[in-house]
């Protein structure tokens, strides 16, 4: 708390000032993971086993984690701050489903290069993972994994169905959240919403709408099993609410949890059990094949 109360007194006292210096202070701020998670004990054992290569993206080192004989292949993709190991109990329980978990870190995560990461770069990642591995029969993702995730799907990438769990729906939330945690006066948050379109996504056209989970539903016609966490106080409930009333019920279904937060959601044994029956559920027949 006497960090952010820091960095709140600092940007807003400078930007009295001049906007440039502490406008790139909070850009820099916001586009950086800040620190690398570290692979857990639990996660040690699991994490070494998994078969590793790399791929490059925009100049940066990923590393990639692949477990099992490659038979229905099952996308993980983490969120901000976090890394593959994080996804163990999905891993085991995968295999023992006789799937193959397919997993990276991103960049400027983990035991990837770079200091920072964009939208983009995960979807790329997704995308050439997808071309090596794939067709995908499942993704399970977590937080800003999700958005990223369903961003791919809704250009292309041929995923069987979703696991969101504590998931990201729109993207403008991320300026929304980093705003109130650091405590940016308006024209800092301008200030900072300028620089992410002219400089972190110079050519990704309306990055508010294209990269918002919710805009183009239709695209994405694969199940959806949304799981969160009503005390999640890093991506709020409200988030897989907008998930689920852009899908819609019978495309994709909510589980509400209590008392896990953002993080403990995702370890948490019956979530995982939940995740996993979802993932070998039989698909919906399409309302033509039941005509027929």
């Amino acid at each position: 708390m006497a960090a952010n109360a820091l960095v709140r007194t600092t940007l807003n006292a400078t930007s009295r000032l001049a906007t440039a210096p502490p406008g790139r202070v909070a850009y820099e701020l916001f586009r950086h993971p800040v620190r690398r998670s570290r692979v857990r004990p639990a996660e040690r054992e699991l994490h070494d086993r998994a078969r590793t290569a790399e791929l490059v993206v925009d100049g940066k080192r990923v590393r990639v984690y692949r477990w099992g004989d490659g038979a229905r292949p099952v996308l993980l993709v983490h969120g901000w701050r976090s890394r593959a190991s994080r996804f163990t109990p999905y891993v085991r329980g995968l295999l023992d489903l006789g799937m193959s978990p397919v997993a990276f870190d991103a960049p400027g995560h983990g035991d990837s290069g770079g200091r920072s990461t964009t939208i983009l770069e995960y979807r790329e990642l997704i995308g050439r993972l997808a071309e090596q591995d794939g067709p995908f029969e499942a993704a399970v993702t977590h937080s800003f994994g999700a958005c990223c995730t369903l961003l791919a799907m809704a250009e292309g990438v041929p995923v069987g169905r979703l696991a969101s769990i504590a998931g990201l729906a729109e993207f403008g939330y991320l300026v929304e959240a980093f705003t109130a945690i650091a405590g940016l006066n308006e024209r800092l948050r301008q200030d900072l919403v300028r620089r992410i379109e002219r400089h972190l996504l110079p050519d990704a056209g309306d990055v508010w709408r294209r990269f918002d989970a919710t805009h183009r539903p239709e695209l994405v016609t694969a199940p959806i099993l949304a799981v969160h966490d009503e005390g999640d106080d890093v991506v709020p409930y409200r988030q897989s609410q907008l998930l689920r009333a852009a899908y819609g019920e019978e495309q994709l279904r909510l589980i509400t949890t209590r008392g896990l937060g953002h993080r403990r959601v995702l370890s948490e044994p019956t979530v995982v059990d939940n995740v996993l029956a979802f993932l070998v559920e039989p698909l919906p027949v399409p309302a033509r094949a039941e005509a027929a």
